[in-house]
């Protein structure tokens, strides 16, 4: 059952769409990513979720909610770990956890939670005195506080080490198994193949790709990459036929004759029994996974200044001065 429903979703900012027709569905317990370039509309698109901002067209549901128009009962069940926060510089640690939990009703226990994220010999210091990573760590737990149904984490370990960051992944795993839906909004792709369960990429303020982190690596990316030296120059019908293996992409040839081909996990075996079929030995043979780095440029060609992007990420900033 979806409990995040996003349908024909718009938002524009000095008559520029941000957000252009986005639609997604969550699943409940579900790890839902959302990717794209700076300025694509994903953070708009989440502060949508978040009843943050009212969108200009398309319905929002959050467990059946509608943020624009609830606030009160969204923030019963949605805690948010937003992108930029700040507190008080003299609250202690302790100080917030408390005050936070005092905002619901039923709120998770504080302190094994400060525990878990490293907090625990931390409660007496002041905010002011908290490192960028111990601050991350702070609004994870403060979004965790009032026991939701769904949080949404924007640059979930933005500022932590790897050991903090990959103990940070465990706890969501874990927060997660418990039936939290979890609604990411990261640039890091390690983080989005480990954790998520889906992904929405999005760029210009459209979707442009839904799926697990491995069929888009798959669809977008080739998913592997086979590349070898043959014994002898290929002719173009072997290349041929090397491109029309079940799975296989086009092949390409460099400088120093050395053959590559797209495809799947399953494409390297046919690719050496045609080579052996041949009389080709293929030398340096090298077999490479895909990554979701790989599938991510592929898609968004992040290679390239696209207008549009430009255009969104001065609306965006426009927006974020006219919110100050």
């Amino acid at each position: 059952m979806a409990i995040i429903e996003v349908d024909g979703l718009r938002k524009s900012y000095a008559g520029r769409p941000v957000v252009d027709g986005v639609s997604f569905a969550v699943e409940e317990g579900e790890i839902f990513g959302v990717l794209g370039p700076n300025g694509a509309g994903k953070t708009t698109t989440v502060e949508c979720v978040e009843g943050l901002r009212v969108p200009d067209a398309g319905r929002v549901r959050v467990a059946g909610i509608d943020p624009a128009t609830d606030r009160a009962r969204l923030t019963e069940v949605l805690g948010a770990q937003l992108q930029e926060s700040h507190l008080q510089a003299k609250l202690t640690v302790r100080e917030a956890l408390t005050l936070y939990s005092a905002f619901y009703p039923t709120p998770a226990d504080w302190r094994p939670l400060a525990e878990r994220l490293g907090l625990g010999d931390r409660l007496d210091a002041r905010f002011g005195k908290l490192s960028g990573g111990q601050k991350q760590r702070l609004f994870i737990a403060l979004a965790l506080v009032g026991a939701p149904k769904v949080v949404v984490l924007d640059e979930l370990t933005t500022g932590l080490d790897p050991r903090s960051r990959r103990d940070t992944w465990k706890l969501i795993e874990e927060i997660r198994d418990t039936g939290v839906t979890v609604l990411l909004v990261t640039h890091f792709m390690e983080e989005a193949r480990h954790l998520c369960d889906r992904i929405a990429v999005i760029r210009a303020g459209k979707v442009i790709a839904l799926d697990t982190p491995t069929g888009l690596i798959d669809a977008a990316a080739g998913g592997t990459e086979i590349s070898f030296v043959p014994s002898r120059p290929l002719t173009g019908d072997e290349l041929a036929e090397l491109a029309a293996l079940p799975g296989a992409g086009p092949t390409r040839t460099d400088g120093e004759g050395r053959v590559s081909i797209t495809g799947t996990d399953d494409t390297a075996a046919p690719v050496i029994a045609l080579l052996s079929g041949r009389g080709v030995t293929p030398r340096r043979l090298r077999v490479e996974a895909g990554t979701l780095d790989d599938a991510f440029l592929d898609l968004t060609d992040e290679g390239n200044d696209d207008p549009n992007d430009r255009a969104n990420d001065k609306a965006n900033d426009k927006a974020k001065e006219v919110t100050r």
